[in-house]
């Protein structure tokens, strides 16, 4: 099994190797063919250990030592167990369909070589962070995702808008991962171990304030790569990059990992149950606060970044609240339908010119036939309609909520099941239903390549049966889990429980049909309200954070760069150099060459040395007597 291990492990490092060796040639079939060959072969070994794991064996390694100091021992290990080998299905699934898409998507993209390049080792770096064995390992894959996500991110360097999406990425994650990488020192520090498994077993013997620090900081990092308020903004930006990457990068892998992590770490956040309410509120507030803004933005991409925060606080919501099983099987039916979703929309935008307004659009669904069929499935499947994957993963979450008497929490997440369904179907009814309003802009659409489609299949099958591997699921991952099942006790409140979500589901599907299947033109007065400029305007929250620490944060800058850098750092290193300077040229006299100069220079120099020898002399004949004179002077 080992060798399946590193077919899955090294496979996209082939990948990303081989398509950076023509990353500044021009377009290379070749690099996007290899890629996903190499991607397909993790793929298949990932369902070669997924079989294993299913047994109830589990797969571990120890390549080689990697760092030895002192008592510090950290091997570079992996291991397939029960989880890693859930996120290793997801990954490589999603990572492999949106290789064999991204063929036809950056098809007339000069930097196609290199944008596969980037995919690959993203994939790469995310498969080193789900299958270390330590924290340190699962930071280095995690440092890797985030530079992978900057360079793809910004892939289109020439437009100041992803340079710009990319570098907030960055630095807000960089801001996040400090308190990541201080909770992992806690963890060493207290532990005398980075492994899972030596960790976990000392930390029931720390105290209760040691773990609760331990377990902050470790969410701090959570909260910057799954994007929780208040460190959200980066990931609607985001949406600047290829729509691949979102694909990938945005609803599947990336964002999912924060969400990991607390399941990884499930036993430490067992011992803290005030920890895991707070994520488990914090997971309920960014869920209706992300659905709130996609109720009415107008970018089609943006709405579904919205709605992959919002299904991240699901998960969060499931993860504090003790059913890690649910959060991780909430993570895996979202990666399916919302990665379906994402590249539903790239062929929206290939065939409307790279158009992102679904107010321009409408009537698609004649000549994108199976793009409006996925489409729409994977919105089903987001609303949670039955029997669709979403129906079961994120009906399990509510039962969560319920089960454990978190009503607040129920309610929220219940009305956020209801905007979900209306922001979906407002995005479909806008896009593929109604008048042909994309003629008034001159826009001539079409469907995507067959092959695109036919890549795109996968995704739109597990967004549909994804369920139904609950309970083979359940069986398996609670092997190492906690295995409880949530059920509400009476059969007649459990049943009208899901009915009656089922029932507001459709009913706010079926207003967002009612009031945007035949739409005409945009509401002026609505958009004049206080309530829609709060929302489309992200509740002000980017403003807050540019006037208020952004801009001072760089006047701060500027004043110590031109008072404190320039005028006394640089000027007392300058006033140094140029005092050595002239003591150099006033000096410079002395060698030259002029013989009687020299001599008069060496007359000189000969009775200082001598006066200064003297003196010497002096005051060691009379050190007795200079003292006593000083000791009386001082008295």
């Amino acid at each position: 099994m080992e060798l399946y291990l590193y077919i899955a492990l090294f496979s996209p490092l082939v990948g990303a190797l081989f398509a950076g060796l023509f990353g500044a040639s021009p377009k290379t079939l070749l690099t996007g063919v290899v890629n996903s060959s190499l991607l397909f072969a993790s793929f298949l070994s990932s369902a070669v250990l997924l079989g294993y794991v299913l047994n109830g064996q589990t797969v571990h390694v120890e390549m080689m030592q990697w760092i030895a100091a002192g008592n510090l021992y950290i091997p570079f290990g992996f291991v397939v167990d029960q989880v890693s080998v859930t996120m290793m299905m997801v990954v490589t699934t999603v990572s492999t369909v949106v290789h064999v898409y991204s063929i036809g998507y950056m098809d007339h993209d000069k930097g196609f070589n290199r944008f596969f390049s980037y995919l690959s080792a993203f994939v790469f770096s995310m498969m080193v962070l789900v299958m270390s064995d330590n924290f340190a390992g699962l930071f280095i894959g995690w440092e890797g995702v985030g530079l992978c996500s900057w360079l793809l991110i910004g892939f289109w360097y020439h437009k100041e808008s992803a340079t710009w999406a990319a570098n907030e990425a960055f630095i807000m994650n960089r801001i996040a991962d400090l308190g990541m990488l201080i909770g992992i020192f806690l963890v060493y520090w207290n532990t005398g171990s980075l492994q899972y498994d030596k960790a976990f077993a000392v930390m029931p013997t720390l105290d209760n304030i040691t773990l609760m620090y331990i377990g902050v900081f470790l969410f701090i990092g959570a909260m910057g790569k799954s994007a929780q308020f208040p460190l959200h903004t980066w990931l609607a930006d985001a949406m600047e990059g290829p729509t691949p990457v979102s694909a990938l990068i945005h609803a599947a892998t990336m964002v999912t990992a924060g969400v990991y992590l607390v399941v990884r770490a499930n036993p430490l956040y067992h011992m803290i149950p005030e920890m895991g309410l707070f994520i488990a509120s914090l997971g309920a507030f960014v869920a209706m606060f992300a659905a709130t803004m996609a109720l009415v933005n107008r970018d089609m991409k943006r709405i579904i970044a919205y709605s992959t925060l919002s299904q991240l606080g699901y998960m969060f919501v499931a993860a504090g609240l003790g059913a890690y099983w649910v959060a991780l099987f909430h993570l895996m039916a979202h990666a399916f339908f919302k990665a379906l979703l994402f590249l539903g929309a790239g062929n929206v935008m290939h065939a409307m010119d790279g158009e992102l307004d679904p107010f321009k659009m409408g009537g698609l669904r004649k000549s994108m036939k199976w793009t409006f069929i996925m489409m729409t499935l994977a919105s089903v499947a987001l609303a949670g309609i039955y029997p669709l994957a979403g129906f079961f993963s994120k009906d399990a979450i509510l039962e969560v909520g319920f089960v454990e008497h978190h009503y607040v929490i129920y309610t929220v997440l219940l009305l956020t099941a209801g905007m979900t369904a209306f922001y979906s179907f407002r995005l479909v009814a806008l896009i593929f239903h109604g008048e042909e309003r994309y003629k008034v802009f001159g826009f001539h659409p079409h469907e995507a390549y067959k092959f695109v489609l036919i890549a795109m299949s996968p995704l739109a099958i597990l967004a549909v049966i994804a369920g139904s591997f609950k309970s083979t699921y359940f069986d398996m991952v609670t092997k190492i889990l906690p295995n409880t099942e949530y059920h509400i006790h009476s059969e007649v409140t459990e049943w009208t429980m899901i009915i009656g979500t089922q029932l507001f589901v459709i009913l706010a599907i079926f207003f967002a049909y009612k009031k945007y299947i035949n739409f005409k033109g945009e509401n002026k007065e609505f958009e004049k309200r206080l309530v829609y400029k709060v929302l489309i305007n992200q509740y002000y929250i980017p403003y807050f954070y540019e006037e208020y620490i952004t801009k001072p944060y760089r006047e701060l800058s500027t004043v110590f760069w031109k008072k404190v850098d320039m005028k006394v750092v640089d000027a007392t290193v300058d006033c140094i150099a140029n005092g050595i300077y002239k003591a150099g040229e006033n000096t410079r006299d002395m060698q030259n060459g002029n013989l009687s100069s020299m001599l008069r220079w060496m007359v000189a120099g000969t009775v200082i040395l001598l006066s200064l020898a003297v003196a010497f002399g002096l005051a060691v004949r009379y050190a007795d007597e200079i003292s006593a004179v000083l000791s009386g002077l001082g008295a």
